[in-house]
């Protein structure tokens, strides 16, 4: 068996995430307690209880998902199950770096607290949205966004087979879905995220981020995380991590290509960790072999059914 870690993103969130695991699990309160100690956010009381609004602004967002994705990773490695290989989807990919050990888990924290308040801070004032558009190719989507003249809009999320995501101004999203649904897209949905995520827009969110990361030292890899920035290719110790995690912010996600880089590499059991199931559906409409196992950790009912599976109970 050869396991993969998946790690959601930003509009996974939802109110009620996490709560069974802190009431089940002695080290997912720890996780939380230690996170809330570090940050001094509420992050209990804003995954557990909302409100909605609040949970969505985008600094709180980012510490609420990175903290359950860590918390289900720490009990994961109670029973001695770790990952071969993981990758996360644009935040996500705090969470591989911080469950490889090149990121502490307290640094990671105060990281992903600093890039979301950038994110959120310096975001340029506008009205901004994001919009998975389903069901067209990339050629298709670029040529459906040229014809846009209401303002800025770029695909930025390339997620799986026919989806694809734009980020930019709401007017201009919104003049984009409607030339992608006359291409023939069958849907074109508005995403739960705050600003013009993974465009040149958020370049001083970047500079700051930058300058921000020279506070830290990351640590020697324990396990392979594949680059968002690319979607085939491996962190490595060498690299300059701060300047990818910088650019991160303002260059698009190749998801789809991150998860044909592990199916390459022979990974033959996937877990998604974190709220939602968005990745292991991305996953299903590249991989139709059977014998791939896709599971997911979101609550004590599927962690346990996750852990049976792998025990092969």
């Amino acid at each position: 068996m050869k396991i993969g870690f998946l790690f959601p993103g930003q509009g996974s969130q939802t109110v009620g995430m996490g709560k069974d695991l802190y009431e089940n699990y002695e080290i997912v309160r720890e996780i939380y307690d230690k996170a809330e100690e570090i940050t001094k956010i509420p992050i209990k009381k804003l995954s557990f209880e909302g409100p909605e609004e609040e949970l969505n602004k985008t600094q709180n967002t980012q510490l609420a998902i990175l903290t359950m994705s860590l918390a289900i990773t720490k009990l994961l490695e109670t029973e001695g199950i770790k990952a071969d290989i993981s990758a996360g989807l644009s935040l996500g990919e705090y969470s591989a770096l911080i469950n490889s050990k090149a990121i502490t888990i307290e640094d990671g924290f105060k990281i992903v607290k600093a890039r979301g308040k950038y994110m959120q801070e310096l975001c340029p004032k506008g009205d901004w949205k994001m919009a998975a558009i389903m069901g067209l190719t990339e050629d298709q989507v670029n040529e459906g966004i040229s014809k846009v003249k209401s303002g800025f809009v770029k695909a930025v999320n390339f997620n799986t087979e026919g989806q694809i995501v734009l980020s930019g101004e709401t007017k201009a999203i919104e003049e984009a879905c409607t030339y992608l649904k006359e291409m023939g897209a069958k849907r074109a949905l508005p995403l739960n995220t705050a600003g013009p995520f993974h465009t040149e827009k958020l370049i001083e969110s970047a500079k700051a981020l930058r300058a921000e990361l020279e506070n830290y030292t990351f640590n020697k890899f324990e396990s392979k995380v594949i680059k968002n920035l690319t979607g085939d290719t491996y962190y490595s110790d060498e690299e300059n991590i701060k300047e990818i995690l910088a650019n991160h912010i303002i260059n698009p996600v190749q998801f789809k290509k991150t998860l044909e880089k592990m199916l390459e590499e022979g990974i033959d059991t996937f877990i998604e960790i974190g709220p939602g199931k968005t990745l292991s559906g991305f996953l299903k409409r590249i991989e139709t072999n059977k014998e791939i196992k896709i599971l997911n950790i979101s609550n004590v009912e599927t962690y346990k059914n996750t852990l049976s599976i792998l025990k092969g109970e």
